[in-house]
């Protein structure tokens, strides 16, 4: 059996016999039948093969000769022979394409003994930063709560600053929409910078309310609830300026990083997406939401700022 393999394999596919020498440049001599004699399965069939002792057969009659699909390739990996299924996914985000395929194989397809199927490409390293995310995540968030701490030294305001920050990811995830992007690692890790932004933006505006009141009580005025609410306007009112040229200077830096264009813009467009869409709703929660909450706080707990 050996040997008839051998013999076809040389006289279909060729075999290299010797080599011809032009110069420096060496090319192989390969040796195989003729193509009329090979184009074909019938053809291949009627090949004259020479046996050892010295009878005459045609291939056909001792193999079946007949065309059949099959891998353009034969690889292994982990010592296993292994296939390779390529799949290019447009309009759909990576994540739920490669579980809905997860589904179907496993719901439509019964695997023989020994045979298994693995995901690879950019979805294993998807899920791979996945993994990561969720160990970077709340430890971002665990170290600026500790720095909001730190900074107000009491928990109730740093947990103000901290419960607010949803409020100022709305822009991010309808920008994000508007866009047509797909949540992703780049997104993640946008989302990650415009929490940071967000804080900083309460933290400023916490500041501002916490010295206007402290200069009205210290000029004598009685601790009142009108008193407090005008003190809260005050310093909300005093951070409108500065937070509009801070918002225009931040817009002007993000926009052309959104729409430009060339090597690595599709990564950091998607970066910069989610801190752009959270430019229109982070300074929202800042003038709005972080005031009403601390004037909330201030009626609770009824003591100095």
């Amino acid at each position: 059996m050996a040997d008839l393999q051998a013999v076809v394999a040389g006289a279909v596919g060729g075999e290299n016999v010797t080599e011809t020498v032009a110069g420096r440049a060496r090319f192989p001599v390969n040796l195989r039948y003729p193509r009329e004699w090979r184009d074909s399965p019938q053809r291949l069939a009627e090949l004259q093969l020479q046996t050892p002792t010295g009878q005459s057969i045609t291939l056909g009659s001792v193999a079946t000769v007949a065309i059949s699909d099959g891998p353009p390739m034969l690889k292994s990996e982990n010592a296993r022979p292994s296939g390779w299924v390529y799949v290019d996914v447009r309009g759909r985000d990576l994540a739920s394409v490669a579980q809905e395929l997860r589904r179907s194989v496993a719901a439509q397809v019964r695997l023989e003994p020994g045979m298994s199927v693995a995901y690879s490409g950019q979805f294993e390293y998807l899920e791979r930063a996945n993994a990561r995310l969720k160990v970077v995540v709340p430890a971002t968030l665990l170290i600026i709560f500790v720095l909001l701490y730190l900074t107000f030294e009491r928990i109730d305001e740093a947990l103000l600053i901290m419960t607010t920050l949803p409020f100022a990811l709305v822009g991010g995830v309808w920008f994000l929409y508007l866009m047509g992007y797909h949540l992703s690692i780049a997104t993640g890790v946008g989302f990650i910078a415009l929490a940071g932004v967000a804080a900083e933006f309460g933290v400023v505006m916490l500041l501002y309310l916490k010295h206007a009141l402290r200069d009205r009580l210290a000029a004598g005025a009685a601790p009142t609830r009108a008193v407090v609410d005008d003190a809260i306007r005050e310093g909300a009112l005093l951070r409108v300026r500065p937070k509009a040229m801070t918002v225009a200077v931040i817009l002007a830096g993000l926009v052309p990083i959104v729409w430009g264009s060339g090597t690595g813009s599709e990564v950091m467009s998607r970066i910069a997406a989610p801190m752009l869409g959270g430019m229109l709703s982070a300074p929202l929660l800042s003038l709005f939401v972080v005031p009403a909450g601390y004037a909330l706080l201030r009626s609770r707990r009824g003591a100095a700022p």
